[in-house]
């Protein structure tokens, strides 16, 4: 792979002030291709992972955020963020390269997984809705649950047909199983991803098609949680040559939402 170079900082003019290392040259177009790992500072792309942890506590902001551009948990979580104004600072790791498994993260995440938050006062958050909720019990405007019972409970019940249905299905370290461990080739794996996504987005949009309390978004007229994590699943479907045609109604919903500022500086696009 070509085109890149040394991380360099700084803040980018999304919403929320996210602060983050930034590469000279090309974005990845796809995981395949997502090979070089990046954090906080001015730190040579083959330092050690501790350095860039230890120089993203150093010159923190307000939370740090560890993830990676492509994943869809931590796009969710860059989502929310976004939308709610709270500045962060962002570390990315090299999931290909399994900077994720190495003992300087564990220490951060048990899983090995991203995102994971980390608070100014040292405390450690994981899994992406769980995160996203308590962003929104902390800072509660604008909102991305209702206040009313049966309303939230069909929002988390939509945001949980993706994160719970779709998604555990074609995340990186299953598409490596599939490669590494059963063998399949790409074609196989990506005709896997593709099948997974339909299933779970005919559903999905019956669902949006059925229900009045649909609006412009998953849920009336303001984005909510389910479309936070709609928008990173559609994205990926796009990535993965998923036909979106069958989808009108979905489709009409991510277009709204990534024409908000928060979803567009979230995208993955905008943190190479």
């Amino acid at each position: 792979m070509t085109g890149f170079h040394g991380p360099r900082c700084g803040r980018s003019a999304s919403a929320g002030g996210l602060l983050q290392c930034r590469h000279r040259g090309a974005y990845p177009p796809s995981l395949d291709d997502f090979v070089l790992g990046t954090g906080y500072g001015e730190v040579h792309p083959l330092e050690p992972i501790t350095a860039r942890l230890t120089l993203a506590k150093r010159n923190r902001t307000f939370m740090i955020l560890y993830g990676h551009a492509l994943s869809s948990a931590s796009y969710r979580v860059r989502i929310a963020l976004a939308l709610k104004g709270l500045p962060v600072t962002s570390v990315l790791l090299d999931l290909r390269a399994g900077e994720q498994r190495l003992e300087e993260f564990l220490r951060i995440n048990t899983q090995g997984f991203v995102p994971a938050l980390a608070l100014d006062d040292g405390a450690v958050l994981t899994q992406s809705v769980a995160i996203i909720e308590y962003l929104d019990e902390i800072h509660p405007h604008p909102p991305l649950l209702p206040q009313a019972p049966l309303p939230r409970a069909r929002v988390r019940a939509l945001a949980q047909a993706i994160t719970c249905d779709v998604h555990p299905l074609n995340n990186l370290r299953v598409l490596q199983y599939l490669e590494r461990v059963l063998h399949q080739d790409k074609a196989t794996r990506d005709a896997w991803y593709r099948h997974w996504v339909q299933v779970g987005f005919d559903a999905l949009e019956r669902w949006l098609v059925r229900d009045a309390a649909t609006g412009r978004f998953c849920h009336g007229d303001a984005p909510t949680l389910a479309d936070v994590c709609l928008v990173p699943q559609v994205a990926n479907a796009r990535r993965y040559a998923v036909d979106l045609e069958p989808y009108p109604r979905i489709v009409g919903i991510d277009a709204a939402c990534r024409a908000l500022a928060g979803f567009h500086s979230a995208a993955p696009e905008r943190q190479a």
